[in-house]
């Protein structure tokens, strides 16, 4: 037990909820606090604290303070606590990347980064100062601790470009020469187990990172352009694979349509809405909820985002011909009793799954549409037989995700008469509006919060599908004492969440729908 300082310090990120401690002069090294249960927690006032594992040796303490050479308090913290102390202490910063960017001029040596991955367990415990290797660290740490969804390597004839999707929106983060690009884009394929010497077809990989104890799922797609190879990061944090129904945000009404259809014995249920509006994380709330181990539960995915135990959980693979109609056939011979399908995207696909209902299986599946009314719609022009469909709908949930306005520096303002026509209030109603801040990272947002809509299929509307009955009267029946995407987000704006720009992308269709 003894701590070097010659050892690879990771640079610094302070706690989000205690700015003043965002820069430390000093640290322990990752490993030995890993190791040995012991973290810096903060300095203030030139006075020390450390945060100790519960159950870790107290002599760990007399090797720390022979290191820092200051005195310093003591707190205990859980495990779990103590675990998420530790990532986000250790997460490296913009900072970081870009001095390790700044490093990657040193010549025709650097062709010889992208060999063998580190053998190292944790991102973070990595020693190997390769610039390339620190510089896709330091990315992917700072993605990691931003809660950016995709990086965005871009590659141009005027430098490699690095953007981040954060809360839905993309931002420059990082710009650097271009002849920089083979030698990044190679080591993230190495890191991918993709073939470097193809670049003339898109690839699709997958790296497994853990950080500061934290694990991630990264996604990689690379895609032939002029200018070299584009490269798509999609971070999953598999943290998120355990969220459970009651946290989603829905509305309470909402939430019980949900609950209801899934208590349903059998039938299909849907969840629709864009890329990227939180579809996949409604759907595995809804599993979680039924993976009480009396049921089989299968899935086919494309691909299997998160693994959950207890789940059978199959990915889709076109090149051996494992499609989602193929995979739906497949597990249905599985002896089921609920069926989750990534997404029904034709008509084969859309029949099995009907068959699955109509058996005795609950079938949950997502559809690519604008609203919830919009999926009935969709199977019909899969040619799903209208008395089908009818019996077997229990309920579509339609969803979107707005930015959050930063409760910080939002500002009230007075809504001008263009933005009250079209969000239908009166005129002079205060809303708010982003200003930015050192919180929020000057974008004046914090966050995404979900807008829901859905559709109980009951009677009335079984015998609207049955008669072929137009999208709009479904709609105008459906919501007549409900909330629509459009109305759900005036209200958001309403009560100061978002701002009417966000709450605008998202109510036209609903305001159509309103007014039929």
């Amino acid at each position: 037990m003894k701590i070097s300082r010659g050892d690879k310090i990771p640079d610094e990120v302070g706690d989000p909820a205690a700015p003043q401690e965002a820069s430390l002069p000093l640290n322990i090294p990752y490993g030995f606090a890993k190791r040995h249960g012991v973290a810096l927690l903060g300095e203030q006032d030139g006075h020390l604290s450390i945060v100790m594992r519960e159950g870790a040796d107290p002599r760990t303490l007399i090797e720390v303070r022979r290191f820092l050479s200051r005195p310093f308090d003591v707190e205990f913290a859980a495990p779990d606590r103590f675990d998420r102390i530790l990532s986000e202490r250790y997460a490296m910063d913009g900072q970081a990347a870009a001095d390790a960017a700044g490093t990657l001029g040193l010549g025709d040596e650097l062709s010889h980064l992208a060999t063998d991955l580190p053998t190292a367990d944790d991102l973070l415990d990595s020693a190997d100062d390769a610039p390339a290797i620190r510089l896709i660290n330091g990315i992917i740490a700072d993605a990691a601790r931003q809660g950016v969804s995709d990086i965005h390597i871009e590659p141009y004839e005027s430098g490699l470009v690095v953007r981040m999707r954060v809360d839905g929106v993309l931002r420059e983060t990082l710009r650097m020469p271009p002849h920089v690009a083979p030698v990044v884009v190679s080591r993230i394929k190495v890191m991918a187990r993709l073939d470097i010497a193809e670049r003339r077809v898109p690839q699709d990989g997958r790296i497994g990172l853990t950080l500061g104890g934290k694990l991630l799922d990264v996604r990689v797609s690379t895609l032939p352009s002029r200018a070299g190879e584009r490269v798509v990061l999609r971070i999953l944090d598999k943290d998120n694979a355990g969220i459970d129904l009651d946290v989603l945000g829905m509305p309470p009404a909402i939430h019980q349509i949900y609950l209801d259809a899934l208590a349903e014995p059998n039938g299909i249920v849907l969840v629709t809405g864009p890329t990227g509006s939180g579809k996949t994380t409604s759907l595995y709330a809804g599993l979680r909820l039924l993976n009480d181990g009396s049921r089989n539960i299968l899935t086919v995915e494309d691909p299997v985002e998160y693994a959950i135990e207890g789940v059978g959980q199959t990915q889709v693979n076109d090149k051996v011909g494992l499609s989602f109609a193929t995979g739906l056939r497949a597990i249905l011979r599985q002896d089921p009793d609920v069926v989750m399908v990534g997404e029904i995207r034709d008509r084969e696909t859309a029949d099995i799954a009907v068959q699955a209902s109509l058996t005795g299986h609950l079938v949950l599946s997502t559809v690519h549409t604008n609203d919830a009314v919009g999926a009935i719609t969709r199977l019909r022009d899969m040619k799903i037989e209208p008395f089908l469909l009818a019996s077997t709908l229990r309920a579509v949930i339609a969803q979107r995700l707005v930015r959050r306005l930063c409760p910080t520096c939002r500002e009230p303002v007075q809504a001008s008469g263009s933005v009250s026509a079209l969000l239908g209030f009166d005129t002079g109603t205060v809303i708010y509006e982003a200003r930015g801040c050192s919180e929020c990272n000057h974008s004046g947002y914090k966050g995404r919060i979900g807008v829901f809509e859905a559709v109980r299929i009951d009677e009335s509307i079984r015998r609207l599908i049955n008669a072929n009955g137009d999208e709009a009267v479904i709609a105008n029946h459906a919501f007549r004492n409900a909330p629509n995407l459009g109305s759900a987000a005036r209200a958001l704006v309403r009560d100061g969440v978002t701002t009417a720009e966000e709450a605008v992308r998202i109510s036209r269709r609903g305001a159509e729908a309103e007014h039929v």
